[in-house]
């Protein structure tokens, strides 16, 4: 429900926003959204992991006790233990798997949110860059603005999908199908930041072939960093 009402907040921006004069183009309204979603996904997910890694240490330091009693033991006394020792201590080492896997996906979460992360940088980057190039015509900057408009609204069906994920730990959803949402999640992410890339690139090109001397060639190059 969270995912569906900030889609819709971010459509209705999108909506409601002309696109703005080259020289007047600021930050796009959809990107603050973006940027304080995924702060709160990746700040949840940290409280969540720090939770279950506590409990693993105690978990961890109730199989030490365990494997120290086993110790002790001979094998004939092993094989008296009553049937409510054996599940109590097999429920400790189930439990400590679980918690593990859990943690792991947790990480996965965290590294596709980490993506969408790096993708807001990159955006931010070049965008900046490119509202300054004067061999943009006003038009050509606004085409940017809504292409990346696309662009980051794409990514934020990533987020959407992440909190799926979240919500799914309290739920009876399988791991094969909470494991399909994260790969799917991973895919999208990594097609929206190349996508980006490439658009990225082909600005830049675009720029550097519009240089009529060599030494504004050399400035464009110094502009966008490129070796």
């Amino acid at each position: 429900m969270k995912a569906k009402i900030i889609t819709c907040i971010i459509c209705l921006l999108l909506i409601s926003t002309p696109a703005r004069p080259a020289e007047k183009t600021a930050a796009l309204p959809i990107l603050e959204i973006v940027k304080a979603v995924t702060k709160k996904v990746i700040k949840a997910i940290d409280l969540r992991i720090q939770k279950l890694q506590n409990k693993t240490i105690w978990l961890q330091n109730a199989q030490k006790q365990i494997e120290n009693v086993l110790s002790k033991l001979k094998l004939d006394e092993i094989s008296d233990w009553t049937k409510k020792q054996k599940e109590l201590y097999k429920g400790y080492y189930e439990e400590l798997a679980k918690v593990k896997s859990i943690i792991t996906y947790y990480q996965r979460i965290k590294d596709i949110t980490k993506k969408q992360t790096k993708l807001v940088v990159e955006y931010e980057r070049a965008w900046n860059l490119f509202k300054e190039d004067t061999h943009f015509k006003k038009n050509e900057i606004q085409y940017m603005e809504r292409v990346y408009s696309g662009i980051l609204e794409e990514s934020v069906k990533n987020i959407d999908l992440i909190f799926l994920i979240l919500d799914s730990f309290s739920t009876q959803m399988s791991d094969l199908k909470r494991l399909e949402i994260i790969n799917e999640a991973a895919d999208q992410i990594d097609a929206n930041y190349d996508d980006l890339t490439l658009f990225n690139q082909q600005n830049v090109m675009l720029s550097l072939q519009r240089a009529k001397t060599e030494a504004e060639v050399n400035q464009v190059k110094q502009f966008y960093g490129i070796p």
